[in-house]
Parts: structure tokens; sequence; C-alpha cells
């Protein structure tokens, strides 16, 4: 089973495609990853992405799509695969579907994750981490992980530590207004590389307005 996942900042798209690689033990492919490997490998592609990187330009698709198709042909995505990152916008999903129907690989589904935009950032700006394990879940905006009062003091909701901070990027607003300004245009963003996917393959439609657990058994329920 092939699987591209899409969903904004803030929509748990990560939590989500977790919950689908454990379900069905395929890898989850994050397109950071490939780059990190392929630099720290010295590949040809890496080598390339590398140069683009340096000058803090962006990495061409040519590059890019080349470094994901070899990454989806390594031995452990024989029995299927997950896609996260990629693509962000309508020429990479067409770069890329192009690249697959060359490759002969199938596309059984996307994963949509769709979320109001103004939902989006309130939890995105919500976010807490704590300061014994940032992995504990907690964030304002969210009632089934909101952090627990003690004494009128907000504490970690899974450890009690009292010491819950926000990241500085989850509060740049101008900075989140900006990723999400690409992710939900629909002329030449991310949502029109889901709506080409649409005329190609089936989308599950996902909303991820309620809490993880029920938005991972509307998923798990399509998937099945």
């Amino acid at each position: 089973m092939n699987i591209l996942i899409f969903g904004p900042n803030g929509s748990g798209k990560g939590t989500q495609g977790a919950v689908v690689q454990k379900k069905y033990g395929l890898p989850l492919i994050e397109t950071g990853v490939i780059f990190r490997e392929n630099i720290k490998k010295g590949t040809d592609l890496g080598r390339k992405a590398k140069e683009f990187i340096d000058k803090g330009e962006l990495v061409p698709d040519a590059v890019t799509v080349p470094m994901i198709l070899d990454r989806l042909r390594e031995q452990d995505c024989a029995g299927g695969w997950i896609l996260d990152g990629f693509p962000r916008n309508l020429a990479q999903a067409e770069a890329l579907g192009e690249a697959l129907d060359k490759a002969g690989m199938k596309l059984d589904y996307v994963i949509e994750i769709t979320l109001d935009r103004s939902i989006a950032k309130r939890r995105i700006m919500g976010r807490r981490l704590c300061a014994a394990d940032n992995n504990h879940p907690n964030n304002i905006c969210i009632d089934a992980i909101k952090p627990a009062l003690k004494d009128g003091k907000m504490v970690c909701r899974v450890c009690g530590c009292d010491k819950l901070t926000a990241r500085a990027d989850d509060q740049d607003e101008a900075a989140i207004d900006k990723r999400h300004g690409i992710y939900y245009d629909t002329a030449t963003g991310t949502l029109a590389a889901v709506n080409y996917f649409k005329k190609r393959t089936k989308v599950l439609e996902i909303d991820g307005t309620p809490g993880v657990q029920e938005v991972s058994q509307a998923l798990l329920a399509k998937l099945s």
C-alpha cells in the first residue's frame, strides 16, 4: 500500500502518519530525512542538493524527485510506504506523479487531514513543551491534551512538570501565516497538489478537528 499524506501544520498530520505506520508496518518516508541521508552519504544527488542548500536556494524538483524515487525503491519499501512532506505545490505534484508513472509505482491512497486555517493556527500557537520530556503532548487549545492545573498553575498533563514553555517559532504569527499561505493555496500551493491527485487516485479526506484518537479511528476505518 503506497500512500501520500497531506495536512496543514497544526493538523496532527505527523501523529496520524505514525498511526498508519504502526498499524500497517509501512516505512514513513520524510523528505527532510532523505536530504540529510543523501548528503551524509555523499551520493551524487546528495552533493547536488547540498550545492543548492549551501547557497540558501531551494533544491530543484529535478534533484528532489529522483532522490525520493531512489528511497522508495529500497527494500524496506517493497511492501508499501507513506510519503510525508512532498509534494508541497502543484508543480512538484505533477513531477512526482509523472515519475511514479514512469517507475511503475502505483499510488493507492492520498490521505488529506483537513482543518480550518484559523483552528490550525491556534493549535500551533497553543503547543507547550514539557521541560522533563518534549514528547509529552500539551496544548492549551486542544481539550484532549490540555495541560493540567495544580495550585492554579499549568503543569504537564503527563508527568506534572511545572515548566511548560512555547517554542519561539510557534508564536511567530508571520511565519505561521506564510507556511499556511503555501499550504491552503488552491491555485499553485499544496492544496492544488492534493486536487491534482484527486484526479488520479483515491483521496481519503479526514476531518482533523476532533481529538487525536477520534481522527485516528476515522482514518483507520477508511483505510480498512
